[in-house]
């Protein structure tokens, strides 16, 4: 091929790549636009999307199941074992409440929104939100706690158990001391017989005899 013939090619082929690589750019210029203008405009949510978690604190038994089926440990739960003297209600599945729970914490900037923490609740009391808009400039304000407990009640918790565990400890030692004394025998002893009596010799009147 001639120098001027290449001239020309190129000039084809460049116009030619051009055109190609502009092609979706010239479609969109002739369809309706789709962009949306956040956060004016907001798109609709699936309903089975995964996004911030919430947790219905009087619903929850302390049972510590999503927090272990987290894979990534951003759920924290530490429970205090009520007494029986204390009737801390049902959930609204009808659970009775024996655990207290003075923490429970989601660090949501850990959290990969998989879901698995939701499915093994027995009360469902932790569930997914379509809430996706919770940046924060600072990474402690992500930790979300949903306990209702202050720390007068977490403290007046924790002596009542204190007291209850003594109380027990106390009746299973006296429980315990009082089993290695020797048993006290209910049957009456057998009565002692009086010692036979020898009967005294007969005494011979004396009549003078020699």
């Amino acid at each position: 091929m001639s120098a001027f013939g290449t001239y020309f090619y190129n000039i084809f082929h460049s116009l030619f790549t051009v055109l190609v690589g502009m092609k979706i750019t010239i479609k969109h210029l002739f369809t309706r636009s789709a962009t949306v203008q956040y956060p004016t405009v907001k798109m609709k949510i699936p309903e089975r999307a995964r996004n911030r978690l919430f947790v219905n604190i009087d619903d929850c038994i302390g049972c510590d199941q999503c927090s272990i089926a987290c894979p990534v440990d951003c759920i924290t739960i530490e429970t205090i074992k009520s007494t029986p003297d204390v009737d801390l209600g049902m959930t609204s599945k009808n659970t009775k409440k024996r655990l207290y729970v003075p923490r429970f914490d989601i660090d949501i900037a850990k959290c990969c929104y998989c879901g698995l923490c939701v499915w093994p609740c027995p009360t469902e009391c932790i569930v997914m939100t379509d809430v996706y808009e919770f940046s924060e400039f600072n990474r402690h304000n992500l930790i979300y706690s949903f306990s209702n407990m202050n720390e007068e009640e977490i403290k007046a918790a924790r002596e009542r158990l204190e007291k209850y565990n003594a109380e027990q400890a106390a009746k299973k030692a006296s429980a315990a001391a009082a089993a290695k004394e020797p048993p006290v025998s209910s049957v009456p002893a057998a009565p002692v017989s009086p010692p036979p009596i020898k009967p005294e010799p007969p005494v011979v009147p004396n009549n003078g005899a020699v």
